[in-house]
């Protein structure tokens, strides 16, 4: 019971400062509340949204053509394999020993971190593709080039959302790690307890986790979006049978 009470405790103290500011632990003037929330919530999403769009921008076509040429599997393994292997923190500091510290150095840093599941979930994705569907629209005219644009990426993109899903949330939460190379984002309430307290670090972990939930939904709803309507009944039926 008196643990409860304490996480309680704890968790209102969190929201408290997520939306009023107060005295700063051991140090002058104020921290909390939603004008300081906010800044470092724009410093997130624009970090994480950075290193998202240079994650696509690489992986998605690499991953496309591969997939499209069926070569490159073991290419597209390895690098899925590494990314998980990646100590986020090391990556970072190597970054900044020879880029050093700042948005660049942490948006290319985030930016490996993305590109592995992207890169793989897109060849597998493109490799599954119904290759009936495919060789019909070659017999019907269609370029290369639009066999991939109008036929297997459309039907590949559930897969190919999957990593980027996956790719943004690493992305937004490694990116709590960013004060470290001197970019201020929601980390910096995490990683300062000396200035925040222990309601300020309780408050960036809720307010990273609060933020990954809103990204994965929004992900989720382009997925739904960009998935053709044929497909979507395709597998309601399928669950339905099931």
């Amino acid at each position: 019971m008196s643990l409860s009470l304490a996480f309680l405790d704890s968790f209102s103290g969190a929201i408290e400062f997520i939306f009023s500011s107060r005295d700063a632990v051991g140090v002058g003037g104020e921290v909390g509340g939603l004008g300081q929330v906010g800044e470092l919530l724009g410093e997130h999403v624009k970090v994480s949204g950075l290193a998202l769009a240079a994650s696509l921008a690489i992986a998605l076509p690499v991953g496309a053509y591969l997939g499209h040429r069926g070569t490159g599997e073991l290419l597209a393994v390895a690098i899925g394999n590494a990314g998980r292997a990646i100590p986020e923190l090391a990556l970072i500091a190597f970054m900044a020993a020879f880029i050093g510290v700042g948005l660049l150095n942490v948006t290319i840093a985030l930016m490996v971190l993305g590109i592995p599941p992207i890169l793989t979930n897109t060849f597998v994705a493109m490799r599954q593709v119904d290759r009936g569907a495919v060789e019909a629209a070659r017999g019907m005219g269609m370029t290369e080039a639009e066999v991939v644009g109008r036929v297997e990426l459309p039907l590949a993109v559930p897969t190919i959302m999957s990593g980027v899903r996956t790719a943004a949330i690493n992305i937004v939460a490694t990116a709590a790690i960013a004060p470290l190379a001197g970019v201020i984002t929601l980390g910096d309430f995490i990683l300062g307890r000396n200035v925040y307290g222990d309601d300020g670090v309780l408050a960036g972990a809720i307010l990273v986790a609060v933020l990954a939930l809103a990204v994965e939904l929004s992900l989720a709803t382009v997925q739904r979006v960009l998935t053709p309507r044929g497909l979507k009944h395709e597998r309601e039926r399928a669950r339905a049978t099931a």
